[in-house]
């Protein structure tokens, strides 16, 4: 498994896998032998970096969530797993009342904040969270204190990484900006919805709501290549399906006169590779100029074999300037 680096400060910094396993059906419409089964694979693969969140997932069970966190918690004690694997949760998004979805989450307070890490940790067994996103944006609580409240607890040693998901650019830079001046460490990793193909711009995109971003348009790009250092995890890399399954749309977010052109490359680089489309959509993004994570689901063992397949993928250079030409 090919390692990257996460995150700026020495202090907290890590080496973790290239490709991310995300957990957020693991529990529920992923059944626990079958979602161990997963887990184990993956990290005899060297996989080190597994995602999650506080919320995962209230959709399937009508609950606040919890479920994937404490699946995950299970495997770690049967398994022995210690802090070699670095599991990445959130917070914020989590329902205030059973099935009360995105209507009315929990918010980014000091309150919250403190109460749902310590809540993450116990039901994880770990002592520090290796990375604590802030899951979505808090538009009633002031900025400040959400910042302060996030470097409180990476200084008690509570959390190790910091990160955004889903948030605005201003709002990630405003953050960062107030970390600074208080100094208190600040959002290390990013997290949106990024793949090959590229979004539209010429509409907001259908994630672009409640204050919330979701999709990696080309500012979040652009931020990240003027931020070194800064990392990107992208979930739904591989478009549901989208890439290798004909009952699976391409996702409306992507759909545009330039959708085509570059499906046309990544078919032809497939072809020449002897590699699956999803191969070489992981391939493309783990050997990126920009450090990218793709983010990855999985309810089978075979599912992620596919994937892990993906990153031992090499792209000729001339591979990558096909896929990159493409308009």
């Amino acid at each position: 498994m090919k390692l990257r680096r996460i995150g700026t400060d020495p202090a907290t910094r890590r080496e973790v896998s290239a490709l991310c396993l995300g957990a957020m059906t693991f529990g529920t419409t992923v059944d626990e032998e079958t979602s161990f089964a997963i887990l184990d694979r993956f990290v005899a693969a060297g996989g080190t970096f597994i995602d999650t969140s506080n919320n995962y997932a209230w959709w399937a069970e009508g609950t606040q969530g919890g479920e994937s966190e404490a699946l995950l918690g299970r495997w770690r004690k049967s398994r022995g797993i210690g802090d070699e694997v670095v599991i990445a949760t959130k917070l914020g998004a989590r329902p205030r009342v059973p099935g009360g979805g995105f209507a009315n989450p929990e918010g980014l307070s000091a309150k919250v904040i403190r109460e749902s890490a310590d809540r993450s940790r116990e039901t994880l067994g770990v002592e520090t969270l290796g990375l604590l996103y802030a899951h979505i944006e808090d538009a009633n609580t002031p900025l400040q204190e959400t910042v302060e409240a996030f470097g409180e607890l990476v200084a008690d040693g509570t959390v190790g990484l910091l990160g955004a998901s889903n948030h605005w650019m201003w709002r990630v830079e405003r953050a960062r900006n107030l970390a600074a001046a208080a100094g208190v460490p600040g959002y290390d990793v990013l997290q949106y919805h990024h793949s090959y193909l590229r979004p539209r711009t010429d509409i907001p995109s259908r994630r672009a709501k409640d204050g919330n971003q979701g999709v990696a348009t080309g500012e979040v790009l652009s931020y990240l290549r003027e931020q070194p250092g800064t990392a990107l995890v992208a979930y739904s890399a591989l478009l549901g399906g989208a890439y290798v399954r004909d009952d699976r749309p391409v996702d409306a977010d992507f759909v545009h006169p330039g959708t085509d052109a570059r499906l046309a490359a990544l078919r032809e680089v497939a072809k020449q590779t002897g590699a699956s489309a999803n191969q070489v959509v992981l391939s493309w993004m783990i050997g990126h100029e920009l450090p990218m994570f793709p983010l990855v689901g999985a309810s089978s063992v075979a599912q992620l074999e596919d994937s892990l397949a993906g990153v031992e993928l090499e792209l000729s250079a001339d591979q990558r300037a096909r896929l990159d030409a493409a308009q």
